[in-house]
């Protein structure tokens, strides 16, 4: 071949290397701190902030009505996340005590503490280490659209606000029985959450300021600022139902900080669809590849490809197709690099099936500096591979394909034209499946961060949840 006629090869390492160290959002953050801080050495600021251990670390407010449930499902969410858990009351007793003194006093005589000095207790609290290194759980703050537009000036945001929603007439219902254990400030309801300790029982005490007149109150004052709060938090928030058991309050609560908030940071789609044959593989990367402009790298088609251009590679390839035996991986992989080697590939990206087939081969594609960002695996029962496969036909004149219980053909003389692969005869359909579930778990454990997904359903259906996973990001895994 003409060396200047060769398709430009680009190395892998060019597109995975920015997305893996995420370099876009650590330039992004960076540059938020600067002008958040405005240090007067920026270089030696810079230099701190790189020096962090960790600088993805929770940052969550948990706001809501009285009664809401706010105390209970932030510690929950503190030491589920090991976070620092911040709430009015242990901000003001760890503060400076001129700072201290002079705010326990405002808030005896019930006066209103500016907000001034509310930002200025905050900053200093989430200065300390469990703030900056495992990150920070706020309870009912800010309470007011002022202090919330005074903590974003300060530097100080939520990757993620939850608000806790209820009718008035509960939440003035469940004050009634609201409790507090005076010894670990644990709170609990006479007919909800009751403690099974005698002792605790015993030391109970009810909760000032809960009474209804206070409570309606309370509501007033809440509903009158809540609006102006969420304006300025609408990129985060998250409303979810209180009126029901705290075990589901705190489960769609820890649902919703699992998941990471949508980057501005330049994508490259690079998609791997496995799953059995039968599973709808070549539909679904179809339909990405036309939707989004993705590279669509079918492995067979890629052999067939290279043995009808006569490379290298299809040449090593045409005796093990005349056989009907499976190509060598070294030859495969080959194949497959060049093809998402080439410009094309490595500037739209790609989604790639029919490889790999078995650990070994994906261990391959990784060495060769291929790495997906998304990998799905398609589920089907065998029964319906079986039925999809078995009962399909094409027909030789106009290529359509047919399937006699879903699409039946629509005359006679189509029907009676109509031939069938030798490569949908049961008996090497139920083989292939074989094939297929006897390396899916090694798969799965090579690929951890894949999605299992439920393909016996419409095509489009499937595609839609695809699609999700794909201009979303995945789910964060605590430990």
């Amino acid at each position: 071949m003409d060396q200047t006629k060769r398709p430009l090869l680009i190395p892998p390492e060019f597109g995975t290397y920015a997305e893996k160290h995420g370099i876009f959002d650590l330039y992004k953050r960076l540059m938020e701190q600067l002008l958040i801080n405005k240090p007067s050495d920026p270089l030696v600021f810079l230099v701190e902030l790189l020096k962090r251990d960790n600088n993805d670390v929770p940052q969550v407010i948990i706001l809501g009505p009285p009664a809401s449930g706010k105390k209970t499902i932030a510690k929950l969410c503190s030491n589920k996340l090991r976070t620092a858990h911040l709430t009015e009351d242990n901000m003001v007793a760890e503060a400076e005590t001129d700072t201290k003194v002079k705010v326990q006093e405002m808030i005896k005589k019930r006066q209103v503490v500016p907000t001034e000095v509310w930002v200025k207790i905050l900053t200093d609290r989430m200065k300390l280490a469990d703030c900056i290194k495992k990150g920070w759980v706020m309870e009912g703050f800010p309470q007011t659209r002022e202090q919330a537009l005074a903590l974003q000036t300060a530097g100080v945001y939520a990757k993620h606000t939850v608000i806790l929603d209820a009718p008035d007439t509960v939440l003035i219902e469940r004050a009634q029985g609201k409790r507090i254990d005076p010894k670990t400030g644990d709170i609990y309801h006479t007919t909800f959450d009751l403690p099974t300790n005698p002792e605790i029982q015993g030391r109970l005490e009810e909760v000032p300021g809960y009474k209804e007149e206070e409570m309606v109150q309370k509501l007033i004052e809440y509903h009158r600022h809540i609006d102006g709060v969420l304006d300025c938090y609408q990129k985060t928030v998250k409303t979810i139902n209180a009126d029901q058991p705290k075990a589901d309050v705190f489960s769609q609560v820890y649902t919703y900080l699992c998941r990471n908030p949508r980057s501005n940071a330049p994508h490259t789609p690079r998609i791997v669809l496995l799953g059995p044959t039968g599973s709808g593989k070549g539909v679904q990367a179809a339909l990405l590849a036309n939707k989004y402009n993705i590279v669509n790298v079918s492995c067979g088609q890629l052999v067939k490809q290279s043995i009808a251009d006569e490379t290298d590679q299809g040449k090593a390839s045409i005796p093990y197709v005349d056989k009907d035996m499976m190509v060598p991986d070294t030859i495969v992989q080959k194949i497959v690099s060049n093809r998402l080697s080439q410009l094309d590939c490595v500037s739209r990206g790609w989604v790639l099936h029919g490889y790999p087939r078995t650990r070994e081969q994906g261990e391959m594609l990784a060495k060769e500096g291929f790495l997906p960002n998304r990998v799905f695996f398609l589920n089907v029962p065998n029964d319906s591979v079986i039925e999809r496969l078995t009962l399909r036909s094409t027909d030789p004149i106009t290529g359509d394909r047919y399937h006699s219980l879903y699409n039946p053909p629509r005359t006679q003389e189509v029907k009676d034209r109509l031939s069938k692969h030798t490569k949908d005869e049961e008996s090497k359909v139920k083989a292939r499946l074989s094939q297929y579930h006897a390396y899916v778990e090694e798969l799965a454990d090579l690929y951890i961060q894949g999605q299992q997904i439920n393909a016996d359903q419409d095509p489009h259906t499937v595609f839609e949840c695809i699609e999700s996973m794909i201009v979303n990001p995945l789910p964060k895994k605590f430990m």
